[in-house]
């Protein structure tokens, strides 16, 4: 299968994906929890069947957080989350839920002052620049035996970008559907991504670098579309088999993983994809476009 040959139409996909995701981005942005903003939340049960959210919403309307945001969880759990309650808050919140009899009960609450939430902003960012730094300088020192391996390196960071661009995107348009939140757990997940991604791609490329020096002398081009087509069973059983797991884990794992499930889930079809359709591919047009002078040159001596 001709993989390499069809690269414009892969790289095409990935950039009006990676285009779109950015204007999503930009333009309804993430919805951030409260670990990145500050506030409170609190998990309720109710043993009343008939509790709705409307309810809910006026109960903390009378407590003094007309601004909350209720949601229906299922098995009579709804989710709150607010301003920072404080010392008092919660008390206030409970007293007006209790009044509407349903037999709720909290099953969970957590509150993040400002400047937690600054520094959470800032150590997400700081890993993931870090990241990011580490993978290009190991994969230099793994490919040093090859011609030019920092070309292997940007490819896999291209790559590691791609990826994480495309689960934000896709995330943000989550976070309008089903209220999906970006919280610390969001990072693991992004990190955990980010790790994956450049598994996958080092896959391919380790069999670029056999390939290329058990034939040096063929074409780079039909070396990689070779080193892709040897190693697509391999990436694409391993990345059947996790989100086999991720998928089972999303449907009986119960809610309060259900985000950081989704952005693996995300992570390994973006990776998965990347690593033959993007990551190798950027390898061969650096390449042509490095042997374009030569050729330039071999065509005016002829």
């Amino acid at each position: 299968m001709d993989i390499v040959g069809k690269r414009r139409i892969f790289l095409t996909i990935s950039l009006v994906l990676v285009a779109l995701s950015v204007v999503v981005l930009g333009t309804s942005g993430l919805s951030l929890g409260i670990d990145f903003t500050s506030g409170s939340t609190v998990t309720y049960q109710f043993t009343d069947e008939d509790t709705s959210a409307a309810e809910v919403t006026d109960a903390l309307s009378d407590s003094g957080y007309p601004d909350s945001i209720v949601q229906a969880l299922g098995d009579n759990q709804f989710f709150i989350r607010t301003d920072d309650l404080g010392v008092t808050g919660l008390d206030d919140v409970n007293t007006e839920i209790l009044k509407l009899d349903r037999g709720a009960r909290v099953l969970d609450t957590s509150t993040v002052g400002a400047s937690v939430a600054e520094d959470t902003v800032q150590n997400a960012i700081t890993a993931v620049v870090i990241a990011a730094i580490f993978v290009m300088i190991y994969i230099m020192y793994a490919f040093r035996s090859v011609p030019s391996s920092y070309k292997y390196a940007l490819a896999a960071v291209v790559a590691l970008i791609h990826d994480v661009v495309i689960v934000l995107g896709v995330f943000a348009i989550l976070g309008l559907a089903i209220s999906a939140e970006v919280n610390a757990i969001f990072i693991v997940g992004i990190l955990t991504v980010i790790g994956y991604s450049v598994n996958d791609t080092i896959v391919i490329f380790d069999r670029i670098r056999e390939n290329v020096t058990l034939a040096p002398g063929r074409e780079f081009r039909s070396t990689v579309n070779i080193s892709i087509n040897e190693s697509v069973t391999r990436s694409l059983g391993t990345s059947i088999t996790t989100v086999t797991v991720i998928l089972a884990m999303l449907l009986f794992g119960g809610v309060s993983l259900r985000d950081f499930l989704i952005v693996l889930l995300l992570g390994v079809l973006v990776g998965t994809y990347s690593s033959m359709f993007v990551a190798a591919q950027v390898l061969v047009l650096w390449e042509r476009r490095s042997l374009l002078p030569w050729r330039k040159a071999a065509a005016t001596n002829s």
